[in-house]
């Protein structure tokens, strides 16, 4: 269960996996694409995920609509702004939302400077409108190489101000992360936050990679580093936060089912782990969904629950002003 007198706080969702269907219908219709149905009911197959995939490459599959309808800038400014709104429909206090430009870009060839100054706009008006404090994370998407992922990380850099942090995510079986050590270092210097995926489609060394060379102090997924028990009391010892993602990593047979994922253990060994959603538009869920459904299917109780909602408040990239804000702010609705 959610407890009421702590934040609800999602850490780990991609904006562009969360596309409404009604809004892919829209403008599937204003650009004339030619889309698979014209319901949301016959189009929901085509977009969520109705049984586990063999892989993460598959999962990603599922956002082919999603992307095909980024037809010019504002459809992107679109998305963005109603990714604040379902967060607050969702009853979050405070969301960390994260996008590859160059992903969002690609269909139509937009320009992916242009996509990212998009995407803040909608952001921002949104966290205005809505009365949700939200902060933004760039995404290099390593599944392009690393030479496109300096083209993306030039796009996400003229926002600077207004990005709060950079990850690396894709296809890190086959684009380890020691390819990026230079992306990373341009981003620290640049005063952003560092949060990555890893362990996700790869080994515990991906782990090690992240944190030693890329100089992350927070993970996405980590589900391997149950193989290599130096590893889990590191991350315990050092304070490394853990972006959990349930359901899709049983969607992405990252895990065979809820009761095999780690983060029971995690929480258990004393690791900040948090619970997130990933892609709630991919994987058909929100995030209240994770902590009255999956979670209890994944063995956690009551009280590891708020311990991973306290958790995300520790590792949020928020000052410390801001985290003590969000709690009173909470804690003085619940009485």
């Amino acid at each position: 269960m959610i407890a009421p007198d702590l934040p609800l706080i999602d850490l780990h969702r991609h904006l562009d996996g969360n596309v409404r269907l009604q809004t892919v219908l829209d403008l599937g219709r204003q650009h004339n694409i030619p889309l698979p149905a014209w319901d949301v009911e016959s189009l929901r197959p085509h977009v969520q995920i109705t049984e586990p995939k063999p892989g993460i490459m598959a999962f990603i599959a599922k956002f082919h609509w999603p992307m095909a309808v980024l037809a010019d800038t504002d459809a992107c400014r679109r998305v963005a702004y109603e990714n604040i709104e379902d967060a607050k429909n969702e009853g979050i206090d405070y969301i960390e939302l994260r996008f590859s430009p160059w992903f969002m870009a690609e269909t139509h060839s937009l320009n992916p400077t242009e996509v990212t100054e998009a995407v803040v706009d909608g952001a921002q008006a949104g966290a205005r409108d809505f009365g949700l404090r939200a902060n933004l994370i760039g995404i290099i998407s390593r599944t392009y190489g690393p030479a496109n992922g300096a083209r993306e990380l030039d796009a996400l850099l003229t926002q600077r101000a207004r990005i709060a942090a950079l990850d690396l995510a894709g296809d890190e079986a086959n684009f380890p992360g020691g390819l990026f050590r230079e992306h990373f270092r341009r981003a620290r210097e640049a005063g952003w936050q560092v949060t990555i995926h890893a362990g996700e489609a790869d080994g515990a060394h991906s782990i090690w990679q992240a944190l030693r060379e890329l100089g992350t102090k927070r993970l996405g997924h980590a589900i391997r580093a149950v193989d290599d028990p130096s590893l889990l009391n590191y991350m315990a010892e050092h304070q490394i936060g853990v972006e959990s993602n349930l359901t899709s990593n049983v969607q992405t047979s990252c895990v065979p089912d809820y009761p095999s994922h780690p983060l029971k253990l995690f929480l258990e060994r004393g690791i900040l782990a948090t619970i997130n959603t990933d892609d709630p538009g991919i994987s058909g869920i929100d995030l209240p969904y994770e902590y009255n459904v999956a979670a209890p299917k994944a063995g956690l109780s009551d009280a590891q629950m708020r311990q991973a909602q306290s958790n995300a408040l520790t590792i949020a990239f928020l000052s410390k002003e801001e985290k003590e804000e969000l709690l009173e702010k909470k804690r003085g609705k619940s009485f």
